[in-house]
């Protein structure tokens, strides 16, 4: 099946562990030439240095910790570090992962951002659902992580309208809470029937994104609307809110008449109820533990607004790159973006920058800001979550050991397979890697259990 919702997206049944921290500032800043340079240029194991214990559930005790205050250049690859990059050097030739297709990796040491490993990393490939890493970074910077959307219903001249806001997460029982207050209000006014609009114009006409395929809509992603309910693949998911809204009314006593239709709420409007969202850090948690595609278009346009540009797929995906590059110093060479899920078959990111992309949201200076993308990154063996067992993932004799010991963003088109994340090495020293793979002609199967048994040589349970 071509599309990223391979990726399982129900809701997950248990808690992820805490997120990776870091207990003190890195050694040294690294410009943005610096890390491009360092990053991009990976083609073999270099120097590493010891990383700072991480403050959660995976922190090495203090004394570790306080000890890694050695100047990069003074410390040479260790042997765990050698080991693992030469067991990557003969994994990838797995014909799952060469054959007929293309490997771009790497392995970056967290605390000093070196180059443990690296294999076509400057390569740009179909990244998949790898591209929501991104998304994510620039929604959080921009919109901020306690942000919340607001979905309201408003009166005037005997019309109720919904208004929409983004909120994916909107329900049918969210939607009956609205209509209860709003016809508590009604019939206190003495109104005993209504019409009902819906004004989902926060966001323009739907458009496909470049690289999309018409067979995505109602299978793997929806027209993107400012407004839905119950996150349902729909042709008009804002109509169909409407529908609901209208219906919730009628089962509390007030007569809808005539058909839902579509509006613009006027600036006179009498505000009657209103629902807030989940915070941006919660959606954020949300759209990577799942893969959601439809929570991250959302997510592109939401960001595209609060950066000033256009709710589009070209205003969305210049915002990220914003972000990215200046900002945060990212390299986007070779870069190319088409939208928020990475539906596209026309997006390209090399495994390089996506490991950047990580490797960013664990500087303690961004905690606060990037925190949830290392919380929503799905966990090894996490039921509900894209690398769930119902789903085999790290379930084979050599990926298994792995298992509570990856946090990693899924991805996979037809065609393209990523595996991007965080694992504490053999050596205790938190490792961030990003494998993707394009055109192999193995199974999907035997592909994603070949990436599996790469991150777990990356932690070192598989020596």
């Amino acid at each position: 099946m071509d599309a990223v919702r391979t990726d399982p997206e129900s809701p997950s049944t248990s808690r992820a562990p805490a997120p990776v921290r870091h207990r003190h500032r890195k050694p040294k800043a690294m410009s943005a030439a610096a890390r491009r340079a360092l990053v991009l240029a990976a083609t073999a194991p270099v120097a590493g240095a010891v990383l700072a214990g991480p403050s959660s559930a995976f922190a090495a005790d203090k004394s570790t910790a306080a000890a890694a205050t050695v100047p990069d250049a003074a410390v040479p690859v260790d042997d765990a570090d050698s080991t693992m990059a030469a067991k990557l050097a003969e994994r990838v030739n797995n014909p799952s992962l060469a054959g007929d297709g293309t490997l771009s990796g790497v392995v970056l040491d967290s605390a000093s951002d070196k180059v443990i490993w690296g294999h076509n990393a400057s390569t740009a490939l179909m990244p998949a659902s790898n591209a929501k890493l991104a998304t994510a970074t620039a929604a959080l910077n921009e919109l901020g992580p306690e942000a919340r959307f607001t979905t309201k219903v408003v009166y005037s001249n005997g019309t109720l309208t919904l208004i929409g806001d983004g909120d994916r997460t909107l329900s049918g029982d969210d939607l009956g809470e609205m209509a209860q207050t709003a016809v508590d209000g009604l019939k206190a006014a003495g109104v005993t029937n209504v019409k009902v609009a819906i004004d989902d114009s926060l966001f323009p006409e739907p458009t496909m994104a470049e690289g999309w395929r018409p067979d995505y809509y109602d299978d793997q992603i929806s027209p993107v609307r400012a407004l839905s309910v119950d996150g349902k693949l729909s042709a008009d998911t804002a109509l169909d809110a409407g529908k609901v809204f209208a219906a919730k009314l009628a089962d509390r006593g007030v007569t809808v008449d005539g058909d839902v239709t579509r509006g613009k709420a006027g600036t006179g409007d009498v505000p009657v109820a209103q629902k807030l969202s989940p915070t941006v850090a919660e959606l954020i948690r949300t759209m990577l533990k799942h893969s959601d595609n439809d929570m991250a278009e959302t997510l592109l346009r939401k960001t595209a607004l609060k950066a000033g540009q256009p709710a589009t797929f070209e205003g969305g995906t210049a915002a990220v790159r914003q972000v990215l590059g200046e900002r945060y110093g990212i390299p986007l060479d070779n870069v190319v973006l088409h939208d928020g899920s990475g539906l596209s078959r026309a997006t390209r990111i090399p495994a390089a920058t996506i490991a950047a992309i990580l490797d960013n949201a664990t500087e303690p200076r961004n905690q606060y800001v990037l925190g949830p993308i290392l919380d929503g990154l799905p966990v090894a063996g996490e039921a509900g979550s894209t690398l769930g067992p119902e789903y085999a993932r790290f379930d084979d004799p050599n990926s298994k050991c792995a298992v509570n010991k990856v946090r990693a963003k899924t991805g996979t088109l037809t065609g393209a397979v990523a595996l991007s994340g965080l694992t504490q090495g053999k050596d205790g020293r938190w490792k961030v890697f990003s494998f993707v793979e394009n055109n192999s002609t193995a199974k999907t199967s035997e592909i994603t259990d070949a990436m599996d048994g790469l991150a777990a040589t990356v932690n070192g349970c598989w020596a």
